[in-house]
């Protein structure tokens, strides 16, 4: 899919956090966050714009692939970052995905573990349920059903590559828009993957700093269609119209 028409003052729009430690921004759906082998736009040759007064640009603390929207976190220097990092590998950042599936489980909530590993060694990214693999943990909930879809609410306990796309395909119920671990045919729907929200507890024995990213025009569309709106007083649940 092309990447979406972006610039460096578009990024700055979309941030929806700032403190002297770290940024969160709100990903586009489309636009990968660094250049690959061939290059092309991406989010991290576009990080001078999110100086914000300090010497040297933003840096990424994870990552999100080129499809999935929401919340993006940025260390701003590298005290910043390597608290971040640390953060990060010890599983103390809370993430909440928002996704739409193809088919559900008859549970309403659940948790899935499955060990996952490298499908293929030339392939880092291709991911499979492999019990000799890393252990992975996700944790999901149905917020609605209907027309043969599910919105979901994913919450990974561990970090894996692609973790949700797999697991969720794994429980029988693939990511719509997934040409990788669905069956979506070229051309159709766009990945239904967004980063909600995180909690970042920057500061030991301060608050965590808790974003969260309004869902990219593709999936409020599907929602509108389905009949599902939000309740932003209570922005985890959404309810049929």
């Amino acid at each position: 899919m092309t990447a979406p028409a972006f610039a460096p003052d578009d990024l700055t729009a979309r941030v929806l956090h700032r403190d002297g430690l770290m940024l969160v921004v709100d990903k586009p759906a489309g636009l990968p966050v660094h250049a690959g082998p061939k290059g092309g736009l991406n989010l991290e040759s576009m990080f001078h714009a999110l100086r914000f007064g300090l010497p040297r640009d933003p840096a990424l603390a994870h990552r999100l692939d080129k499809d999935t929207s929401g919340c993006l976190v940025l260390g701003r220097h590298r005290k910043a970052l390597a608290r971040l990092g640390k953060l990060f590998a010890n599983g103390r950042v809370g993430k909440t995905y928002w996704a739409v599936t193809r088919g559900a489980p008859e549970a309403d909530e659940g948790r899935i573990d499955a060990a996952l590993a490298k499908r293929s060694p030339d392939r880092g990214w291709w991911m499979a349920v492999d019990p000799a693999g890393q252990p992975s943990s996700t944790e999901w909930r149905v917020l609605a059903r209907g027309a043969g879809l599910a919105f979901v609410e994913f919450t990974p306990l561990t970090g894996r590559t692609h973790q949700i796309r797999v697991h969720a395909a794994h429980l029988g119920m693939p990511l719509l828009g997934d040409p990788i671990y669905g069956a979506e045919p070229a051309g159709g729907a766009r990945l239904h993957l967004h980063a909600r929200s995180v909690r970042v507890p920057m500061r030991e024995n301060q608050p965590p700093v808790t974003v969260t990213a309004p869902p990219p025009p593709h999936m409020a569309e599907t929602f509108a269609a389905l009949g599902w709106r939000v309740d932003e007083a209570e922005p985890a649940l959404y309810a049929p119209v």
